[in-house]
């Protein structure tokens, strides 16, 4: 793997522009960029062939998380298979593995432990420990791989927060020893809940390992708008500039750009709900299709988008398919809102390239606040 960055903003920003380039895929991805979020290897709602109709090669990226095939087919099957790529018939796309729970099912109680992390399962909680991820890894034969992280939400005391990091660097040294496998790229996990010290000693302490960039983790569990700023800033100062970032749950458009301010170049598990997004004009437009008021409207969801749903459909024919609870209305609506926000990401990359990235970014924060208070009046 190859990462260059080939612009930062100027004023002593530290937005930036950047190329990654994995061995064998044949195309470099452009960056700050979007992690595809998938089950079980695809993302909801999208076949292979509907994956095609997205922007390209911004859609390349997918990020898939391994506990998700603890219980699916042997690993030996998988592996004789080429992997995951072969199972999911997606030779040319580049799979990010990186194991995490949903803010939903954190666990309350400490079924993390020093032998290794708790994730949640269709048939429970499943502890994993190092040389169990290594071995899901090794047949998965993803192009990148997280190692496993301790994730703590905000509220636990600075105790818990240096446990977590201890076990965490010490699972990472463990998967690093246990990785045989050859031309995988390995990113060092970093954590630390709500602490600024311990976020700082954990990006530190991974810098120093053999990684081939960082996935910054722990958000989105309870901290406020402001702890986050200061940690991901805190953060990034402490890693080194020629290796890219990855950071988990920024999923609204504001935290996204306020990530990437701080110079995180991946964004991973950003959910996109059932509404119609519109993020290139910055108003991020969700409107109620099931309305009656749409029955009869024959128009596109975006009078601008050029996405597969709006050149074919309408929002008449969207309105109908959601009121018999048809399953091609979350399809066609999926479609359209990754569309829109890999568009979004395209945005942002040409706002940093030209150096107006901050005025990108007040000027969507104003859009969008406008429209939320238009839509509360």
């Amino acid at each position: 793997m190859r990462f260059v960055v080939t612009k930062v903003c100027s004023g002593g920003g530290k937005a930036r522009a950047g190329a990654l380039h994995i061995a064998g895929a044949g195309i470099g991805i452009e960056t700050p960029a979007l992690l595809l979020s998938t089950r079980k290897g695809l993302p909801a709602f999208l076949s292979c062939d509907l994956l095609a109709s997205l922007p390209l090669p911004d859609s390349l990226l997918l990020h898939v998380c391994p506990t998700h095939f603890i219980e699916g087919p042997p690993v030996k099957t998988i592996s004789a298979i080429r992997g995951l790529h072969g199972m999911l018939g997606l030779p040319d796309h580049i799979l990010v593995a990186a194991a995490s729970d949903s803010i939903e099912s954190l666990p309350s109680c400490e079924a993390t432990n020093k032998f290794g992390a708790s994730f949640e399962t269709p048939s429970g909680r499943r502890l994993v420990k190092p040389s169990d991820y290594m071995e899901l890894i090794s047949c998965m034969k993803p192009n990148i791989w997280a190692s496993l992280a301790d994730e703590v939400p905000a509220w636990v005391t600075e105790k818990r927060n240096k446990v977590s990091v201890d076990r965490t660097l010490r699972w990472l040294d463990a998967c690093i020893a246990l990785d045989v496998a050859s031309g995988t790229n390995s990113f060092g996990v970093i954590v630390g809940g709500s602490s600024l010290e311990q976020r700082k000693l954990c990006a530190t302490e991974v810098s120093k390992r053999n990684v081939s960039g960082f996935w910054i983790a722990g958000f989105g569990f309870g901290e406020s708008i402001e702890e986050r700023c200061t940690l991901l800033n805190a953060t990034t100062d402490c890693l080194p500039r020629e290796k890219p970032r990855l950071v988990s749950r920024l999923g609204l458009p504001e935290e996204v750009l306020e990530g990437v301010a701080a110079g995180i170049d991946l964004f991973d598990s950003t959910e996109m709900q059932n509404g119609v997004l519109n993020t290139t004009d910055g108003d991020s437009t969700k409107i109620n299709l099931r309305a009656t008021t749409y029955r009869k409207d024959t128009s596109r969801l975006v009078d601008s988008c050029n996405c597969f749903t709006c050149q074919n459909h309408t929002r008449a024919y969207l309105n109908h398919l959601l009121n018999v609870h048809e399953m091609l209305a979350q399809i066609l609506l999926e479609i359209h809102n990754t569309h829109h926000y890999l568009r979004f990401f395209h945005s942002i990359r040409e706002a940093i390239k030209v150096g107006e990235f901050d005025l990108f970014r007040q000027e969507f924060v104003k859009k969008r606040r406008t429209h939320f208070a238009a839509v509360v009046v």
